[in-house]
Parts: structure tokens; sequence; C-alpha cells
């Protein structure tokens, strides 16, 4: 089963010719996928357009060094490691600042163009970039019989 998108909207398709790859990447991603920490911390994954993102993670309290940004195997993983102090007496603690991991599995042709701290908030840039050979492309019918008489 295939749902493509084109220009007249959603497309349905009972057949796909390679089905097989597909479940064995998804079998192998949901084992590479580390476990997330919950909720926390909340996050918004922004479409720009067709090929732009923009993942935003809710990171108040945070410095860069507390934070580690990793894309393997197309998984995209932030983690938060920080140092508790023990001399701090808190009247009252709503700022959540514990360790975290949260990962986000991306497609193959989605890059990481660049990731920014401001005002509390992790933003990580994605591009959606789809090689020539995979592009659609209109097919000549008897293309091939040209080509083997060139």
């Amino acid at each position: 089963m295939t749902i493509t998108r084109s220009q007249t909207g959603w497309q349905y398709s009972p057949f796909t010719v390679g089905f097989d790859r597909a479940l064995r990447r998804l079998e192998s991603l949901s084992e590479a996928t580390p476990k997330t920490s919950g909720s926390y911390p909340p996050y918004n994954i922004v479409q720009i357009d067709d090929d732009n993102y923009i993942v935003e993670l809710a990171v108040a309290g945070f410095t860069e060094q507390d934070l580690s940004i990793e894309l393997k195997e197309q998984v995209l993983t932030v983690t938060a490691s920080v140092e508790k102090n023990e001399e701090t007496k808190y009247v009252h603690r709503g700022i959540g600042m514990r360790n975290f991991e949260r990962a986000f599995t991306l497609a193959d042709t989605i890059e990481v163009v660049d990731a920014n701290l401001s005002d509390g908030m992790l933003r990580i840039e994605l591009r959606n970039v789809i090689p020539e050979h995979k592009k659609p492309r209109r097919i000549a019918i008897g293309e091939r019989k040209q080509l083997l008489t060139e």
C-alpha cells in the first residue's frame, strides 16, 4: 500500500514494489531508536514549506554545554546532562532541569541544516533533499529502444 501526494492531493495505491525492504528498515529503526523520557522536554515540529522543517525543544535553563545533538542511522537524538547543585535551596521548584534523551526518526532524505539555542528554545533546522535520481520524471514510451540504438 502506498499513499503519495500529488498536485491534485493525496492518492492511494494498493501495490508497492520493494515493500519488504521498507519493512526491514522500519524494524531496524524501531530497534535502534532509544527510549525517550516521557513528554519531557516538550517539543514542536514545524513545517516551514514542503522541504523545510524545524524541531523546537523547550529547554529553559539549559546551556549549549548541557545539550548534545547526534545524528546516527537516521535517528536524531537530543540529550541533556546536568549536574545538580545540592547547595541551592529551593522554596519552589517549577522549572524542570533534569537529564533527558529525546529521539526523532528522520526519513532517508532529511538532512540536519543547523541548530541554535535562543530564549530557552533549541531549534534544529531540517531540510528534505531529494536526490535527482529519486525525483519524479516522465518516462517516454520507447525510450529504451532509442538508447540502445544510439
